[in-house]
């Protein structure tokens, strides 16, 4: 193959392969579930084109091809709310997902003070669960859905550095 995969900001033109990465992406988590009217999968190109201008969005690309995404924004409380971690399922257990939580969290934090970081999976999401473990996130809640579904909330903290002392 001999390209690498890059990390960088999305810019608008990029929402089309967003969304269908996305459609991709959670095709199994809608089949995991029983639930094909997830919100991922019944996102409108209009929708995601406004979060594209509300929020930070990052693209891993193989060549032209938006091959993973990951989007965030800092609340109000300084916490980083970071969600739809997409990795192409040829792309998957490489380490993308990890490089992509990373860069985020390291774009996030460049925008202003933050305290954690907070996300949610699915509780049957195995694979999304370990991958937050390895990136260091903690679980804090889980909240029932309906009778299939309940979110893991999960969190990591912020390493502060330590005043100076003269």
């Amino acid at each position: 193959m001999g390209m690498s995969v890059i990390i960088s900001a999305a810019a608008a033109e990029d929402a089309e392969q967003i969304l269908k990465l996305q459609y991709l992406g959670y095709q199994p988590e809608a089949e995991l579930y029983g639930d094909w009217a997830i919100e991922p999968l019944t996102q409108s190109l209009e929708s995601l084109r406004a979060e594209l201008t509300e929020q930070h969005f990052l693209v891993a690309r193989l060549g032209d091809e938006v091959v993973g995404t990951v989007r965030g924004r800092i609340d109000a409380d300084g916490v980083g709310r970071i969600g739809r971690l997409v990795v192409h399922p040829r792309m998957q257990r490489h380490g993308l997902g990890g490089r992509l939580l990373d860069a985020l969290e390291r774009r996030l934090a460049e925008d202003g003070q933050v305290s954690a970081y907070r996300l949610f999976t699915g509780h049957r999401s195995l694979g999304n669960l370990r991958l937050y473990a390895r990136q260091g996130y903690r679980q804090t809640r889980v909240e029932q859905v309906n009778s299939r579904l309940s979110f893991v909330h999960l969190e990591k903290a912020v390493d502060t550095p330590l005043a100076a002392t003269a």
